[in-house]
């Protein structure tokens, strides 16, 4: 016999929803009566470990490792100490951990916390996997992980159940990301736009959600999505807290739907509702079910170097000039760099002038990242004191650096850099895909694993041999049977 759907109203809410009667040999009501929110819903609720590939575990526990270590690295970044010490005057407590400080505090919060760290040096994994090997500009782990860590440890989820709800919030938010048509040079960010989507599935899937108490998790989480990329224009700290502010929404949601909270019946494609929203002529909604459930996206490149994408591929071709002739940095008479109009007039391009707000002036500039890298050899979370700087040899190279726009606009990930010695000696190198792109120039899973060392080495409070026996924990995570033995190891 085949598929039998049946209209039912649901809890008196709206006679638009659905339960779908599964019989025989189908999977779904070919979409007959369901909407995309609710087909959404259902996929996230039905879809179990078993039901996962190989390469895709293997990529989200990948995530999680770098997560882990990110967010130990970004522990006493900018205004992070202030934040925890705001929520604990709420008086809060809970089950969920916040890393390193090792505070407890409910899932939503811990997961605030444990986000607005991780991006305090623009140090996670990125770029929203799409079709055929493409990729569309975002921070999708920055909120899902985080999430699916906070909500995990509360539930006492097992190794399973994190990696196959990350896995599901991942794909959801990255195939939200490439049918929407996201632009950084536009408005909104969407860090607190798509991520809330995809972190909302995660916590309504480690939370026992059926489908339809997810559907109104996903019209709730709709109400609080927000973030303007004035943060990054304006070179401000608020730049953490579309993502932050996304985790802590997403769960509220899943959690305030569970106990019988209602939300829109169609989140994504209502008359009013996310694509009319965020939206434009670019978007393409149909990319959010096609081919669900056989192909599962996430982010696609773990960063090498702290700082915003949009600098790496000079930061690359300056690392290649470094490894290869290791300049003297009180030799350099000139740094010629050749980036496309667009990233030479946007908010990398500028003139370094840093502010209160020095971190953030550092991570989106690619003046600062180049001479950062001959200076430094390497670009990390502890570079961004404020000593280190504003050192005098640094702001000499910098005074140095000319940004040229004089690439094709369609070599956006691409750089050329000319490295001019005092002697006239000139060395030059190019930047056709920046490092981290597990398609186009992927780190070695020996790097991943040397990031995550030297983050965690960053943290005086947790020792070799515990970052040691995470690492072997986080990569066999489907053997443990509650996450918590993993989260003990960051505190």
């Amino acid at each position: 016999m085949g598929v039998i759907c049946t209209e039912q109203p649901i809890e008196s809410f709206h006679a638009r929803s659905f339960a779908v009667r599964l019989e025989g040999s189908g999977s779904q009501c070919e979409g007959a009566f369901m909407n995309m929110t609710e087909q959404v819903a259902e996929h996230i609720v039905s879809t179990g470990y078993d039901q996962l590939d190989d390469t895709t575990i293997s990529r989200v526990k990948t995530r999680l490792l770098d997560t882990f270590g990110v967010i130990v690295a970004g522990t006493h970044g900018p205004c992070c100490d202030e934040l925890l010490g705001l929520l604990k005057g709420y008086g809060l407590n809970g089950q969920a951990s916040v890393l390193v400080y090792g505070d407890g505090l409910p899932a939503a919060y811990a997961a605030l916390m444990n986000s607005f760290m991780m991006r305090s040096y623009d140090f996670e994994a990125i770029e929203a996997e799409g079709p055929d090997q493409t990729s569309s500009a975002a921070h999708i782990s920055g909120t899902t992980a985080p999430a699916a860590i906070s909500v995990a440890e509360q539930v006492k989820a097992s190794g399973k159940e994190l990696i196959t709800a990350l896995a599901l919030g991942d794909d959801f938010a990255s195939r939200l990301g490439t049918a929407t048509g996201f632009d950084v040079y536009g408005g909104w960010d969407n860090t607190g736009t798509i991520n809330g989507f995809g972190a909302t599935a995660i916590a309504g899937k480690l939370l026992g959600l059926n489908a339809i108490q997810l559907n109104h998790a996903f019209g709730l989480v709709l109400n609080q999505l927000s973030g303007t990329m004035e943060n990054v224009n304006a070179k401000t700290l608020s730049f953490k807290l579309p993502i932050a502010l996304c985790t802590r929404n997403s769960i509220f949601s899943a959690e305030f739907a569970k106990l019988g909270m209602t939300g829109p019946y169609d989140a994504l494609q209502g008359k009013k509702a996310y694509f009319l929203m965020y939206g434009n002529e670019k978007s393409d909604p149909a990319l959010v079910t096609a081919e669900l459930g056989k192909v599962f996206y996430g982010d696609c490149v773990i960063k090498p170097w702290a700082a915003c994408r949009a600098t790496h591929p000079s930061i690359d071709a300056t690392m290649q000039i470094v490894e290869k002739h290791q300049p003297d940095p009180d030799q350099v008479e000139k740094i010629i760099i050749h980036v496309t109009p667009r990233t030479a007039a946007g908010f990398v391009g500028q003139p370094y002038v840093p502010t209160d707000n020095y971190q953030v002036c550092g991570a989106f500039s690619i003046r600062f990242t180049a001479a950062n890298a001959i200076l430094r050899r390497a670009v990390r979370p502890e570079h961004y004191t404020l000593e280190k700087m504003k050192e005098d040899r640094l702001l000499t190279l910098i005074d140095k650096i000319d940004i040229q726009p004089s690439l094709p606009a369609d070599e956006y990930q691409t750089a050329d850099v000319d490295v001019i010695m005092t002697d006239g000696t000139k060395y030059s190198a190019r930047c056709n895909a920046p490092k981290g792109d597990i398609y186009k120039n992927p780190m070695t899973e020996a790097e991943v694993k040397e990031k995550f060392f030297l983050n965690v080495g960053l943290s005086d409070s947790i020792s070799k041999k515990q970052a040691e026996e995470a690492e072997q924990m986080i990569m066999n995570l489907e053997e443990i049977d509650d996450i918590s033995q993993v989260i003990a190891l960051f505190k």
